[in-house]
């Protein structure tokens, strides 16, 4: 039997706030590069931070939560002007925090 994929838990934040500025900036940069620059990536990327920023100050450590929670919430935003998707958008902020950790993707090592 297969063992499950142990949780992945952030180090505390030390400054929230420059956590969000980066995500902001890295994910808006993610967004031009992977298909088209478009004016909606800033907003995208802006709401993603948003999300991510609140659930920091609250405590939020744990990726998955993380994840689910940007899911949950982009719900409510209008896609229609892009290629993106609230699901496209919480697996890339996973990605980019993996990134930052060094923390291999394809493996969780």
């Amino acid at each position: 039997m297969s063992e499950p994929i142990p949780a992945i838990t952030l180090p505390p934040s030390q400054n929230p706030q420059q956590e969000g500025e980066w995500l902001l900036r890295a994910l808006h940069r993610w967004l031009d590069e992977e298909f088209i620059p478009e004016p909606v990536n800033q907003t995208i990327a802006t709401r993603a931070a948003q999300i991510y920023l609140r659930q920091r100050f609250e405590g939020e450590n744990d990726l998955g939560s993380l994840v689910i929670a940007i899911v949950t919430e982009m719900q409510a935003f209008d896609f229609s002007k892009s290629f993106y998707s609230e699901f496209a958008i919480a697996n890339a902020v996973s990605d980019l925090l993996l990134d930052s950790l060094g923390i291999d993707r394809c493996c969780g090592q």
